[in-house]
């Protein structure tokens, strides 16, 4: 049975840093629909005090989520020396696929034939496929890959997360703050090498209680058209969820894969906010047992990048295997673990090992 290995990988960071300033001028509204009477310098201080975002990245008016997932997989498809006629798969993962100015989410043609188009590609046989999973997408679409290439149906094939959040958020949300934009890609390609790349992965899928944690939704502030829908989050109910369940998912991912917790050396999880992340990597490791630990094992990119949804793994992933992160590497044959949490409620994760070099 083949194993699915990655090659290469891109990313495109917008240029546009949004720091705190950019908030001042909010007047921001509870859940309930009251409006905050506090400072809204307090507000914007205590949020990244819980989040440690300090930046975030917006893209460009003149950009969209098909174009900025284009320029991260044109760069993943140089970096693996690819060329695009041998993709059998595109695979793209997004919330709201191609955001219209007045906030819709737009899906027809799907973003992975959008990017298809723009690199053009003319192999009819190149099938592209759009993966709606919320912020667990990207992983999601690493996992159908390897499904695809163990069922030998394809050999090699772009797995892209690309979102635009700053284009579907409520003005009067304070959780606006923790969203921005940003594109990752991947390619990957069956290898016959035993026991590397994806050697384990897990999926779970809660959709009773937990199904609107995460939704669409008019402002919370009533006064305002409430035709228009917003990204909303129940953001201590997503909390709770995910420090339940995630570290519970991870590992028994890793144990899958005949592992423990000290064979893995990096952990990249998704970047939904710093308290979160931390309190999931903690208890992971009480799961072991395990009270001290060196906390280089999970990389964070989110205090200048903010929560790009489905780009936030992709993204870290291309920027450590590049160097590009300060005291962050991977190890030639060491194990990693890619996981994340989002809209559904929905939980993956995929213990990856390197090839020798």
């Amino acid at each position: 049975m083949p194993n699915t290995i990655i090659i290469g990988s891109g990313s495109y960071i917008p240029n546009r840093v949004i720091g705190r300033d950019y908030f001042m001028n909010s007047e921001f509204y509870t859940e309930d629909g009251v409006k905050i009477e506090k400072p809204v310098e307090e507000t914007i201080a205590k949020f990244v005090e819980i989040t440690e975002i300090e930046n975030r990245r917006f893209i460009e008016d003149d950009l969209s989520n098909s174009q900025i997932g284009y320029e991260a997989a044109k760069i993943a498809l140089e970096d693996a020396k690819v060329d695009g006629e041998e993709l059998d798969y595109i695979i793209y993962a997004s919330n709201f696929g191609e955001v219209t100015e007045n906030g819709y989410a737009d899906f027809m043609p799907t973003m992975a034939a959008r990017v298809k188009n723009k690199l053009g590609i003319k192999n009819r046989k190149c099938v592209t496929y759009d993966m709606i999973f919320g912020c667990p997408g990207w992983v999601e679409g690493m996992i159908l890959a390897d499904n695809l290439i163990k069922a030998k149906v394809a050999k090699t094939i772009l797995i892209i997360g690309a979102e635009t959040l700053s284009r579907v958020t409520d003005p009067h949300d304070r959780n606006r703050m923790i969203f921005a934009d940003g594109a990752g890609a991947v390619v990957v390609k069956a290898t016959d090498e035993e026991n590397v790349g994806v050697i384990a992965h897990n999926t779970i899928c809660d959709n009773g209680p937990e199904l609107n944690y995460l939704e669409n939704a008019p402002s919370i502030n009533q006064e305002v058209d409430q035709k228009r829908l917003y990204v909303r989050m129940l953001g201590r109910k997503i909390y709770e969820y995910a420090l339940k369940n995630v570290p519970v998912a991870i590992k028994d991912t890793i144990t899958d894969a005949g592992l423990s917790i000290e064979d893995i050396d990096k952990i990249l999880i998704h970047q939904a906010n710093a308290k979160m992340d931390y309190a999931m990597i903690e208890r992971l490791h009480r799961l072991y047992d395990v009270k001290e630990y060196d906390h280089a094992i999970s990389p964070m990119t989110i205090q200048d990048l903010g929560n790009t949804s489905v780009a936030t793994i992709p993204t870290m992933y291309d920027l450590i295997i590049k160097g590009k992160m300060e005291g962050q590497s991977f190890k030639d044959n060491g194990n990693i673990v890619m996981t994340s949490v989002g809209a559904g409620m929905n939980i993956n994760a995929i213990v990856y090992r390197f090839p020798k070099k």
